[in-house]
C-alpha cells in the first residue's frame, strides 16, 4: 500500500524517524515492528542523495511507504529526491501559501506542476510507458506535504492548505515553538493556539496530518486530537533508550 492508500484511511498511521541508520536492512527492520511508513530525513542527517537513492530502494523492498524532508525548499532537491524515488516529499518551514503553490509545482509534472521531465528512471522503475501515462502516474504516486513549523507558516496555514496538489500538512513542534518565542513550552496558549489552527486547516481541506511523537502516549493523545500520521521517535533514541533500560535492567538485577 503506497502514501496515498494509506492517507484515505483516518486510521492512525505509525512510523519512525530515520536520522542515522540507512542500512540495507532498515526497511525490512520497520516493517517487521509493524510499521506502515518511515520518515527519512536529510535535513538534519547529513545524508546525501546517493544515500537516498540506496534508501529508496531498501523501503521499496520491504513494501514500506517514504516520506522524504529534503534540506531545503529548493527545486532541485525536491525534484531530485522525486527522481530518486521519493513518495512524499516535506520541505522545511513553509510559511506561505506561495511557497507551497512552488513546492507543489517541483513535485508535480505538467499540468499539475512544473517539474522537469525525467522518464524510465529510479522513480518509474525504469519502466517505458506513454508519456502523458507515466506524468500521470508519477502525479498520483508523489505526496506534497507541507511542513508547519514557523509563526507564519501557523498564521497561514490555511491558505496553505488549500492549497491545489497540497497532499498533508506536518507540525514541526521545536522549530514552531522557537518560532513563536517559547522554545520548547508545547502547552503554552501560543503553541496550542497554533496547533488548533493547523489541526483546524486539515481537517477543513481534507488533508492528512502528521508530527513526531516522544512516547506512546502522546501518539495516542495526538491521534486523538486529529493527528492521523503518528511518527514515533527516531531510530537513534529508540536504540539508544532501549539499550539503556536493558543495560540499567541487567546492573540492577546482577547485584541484588
Amino acid at each position: 500500500m503506497g502514501l496515498k492508500e494509506l492517507a484515505r484511511s483516518k486510521e492512525p498511521k505509525i512510523g519512525n524517524f530515520v536520522v542515522e541508520f540507512a542500512t540495507p536492512g532498515i526497511g525490512h527492520i520497520l516493517k517487521a515492528a509493524g510499521l506502515d511508513f518511515a520518515f527519512f530525513d536529510m535535513e538534519h542527517s547529513g545524508f546525501s542523495f546517493e544515500t537516498l537513492k540506496s534508501a529508496v530502494r531498501y523501503f521499496e523492498a520491504a513494501g514500506l511507504p517514504l516520506i522524504v524532508r529534503v534540506p531545503a525548499q529548493e527545486n532541485d532537491m525536491l525534484a531530485r529526491a522525486c527522481d530518486m524515488g521519493a513518495e512524499g516529499l516535506i520541505a522545511p518551514m513553509i510559511s506561505s501559501a506561495a511557497q507551497a503553490q512552488a513546492m507543489v509545482d517541483s513535485v508535480k509534472y505538467f499540468p499539475a506542476g512544473k517539474r522537469g521531465v525525467g522518464l524510465q528512471m529510479a522513480h518509474d522503475n525504469y519502466r517505458a510507458a506513454p508519456v502523458a501515462d507515466a506524468l500521470s502516474a508519477a502525479n498520483d504516486r508523489t505526496s506534497v506535504i507541507c511542513l508547519i513549523e514557523t509563526a507564519e507558516g501557523a498564521e497561514n496555514v490555511d491558505a496553505i492548505a488549500a492549497v491545489k496538489g497540497v497532499d498533508g500538512l506536518w507540525v514541526g513542534h521545536f522549530d514552531l515553538s522557537v518560532s513563536l518565542g517559547i522554545p520548547g513550552e508545547f502547552h503554552h496558549p501560543k503553541f496550542t493556539a497554533a496547533i488548533d489552527r493547523t489541526i483546524a486547516a486539515a481537517q477543513k481541506h481534507g488533508k492528512f496530518l502528521g508530527r513526531l511523537v516522544p512516547s506512546t502516549e502522546a501518539g495516542i493523545a495526538f491521534y486523538k486530537q486529529g493527528f492521523d500520521f503518528i511518527c514515533y521517535s527516531g531510530d537513534i533514541w529508540v536504540l539508544r533508550d532501549g539499550l539503556a533500560a536493558a543495560s540499567k535492567a541487567i546492573r540492577e538485577g546482577v547485584r541484588s
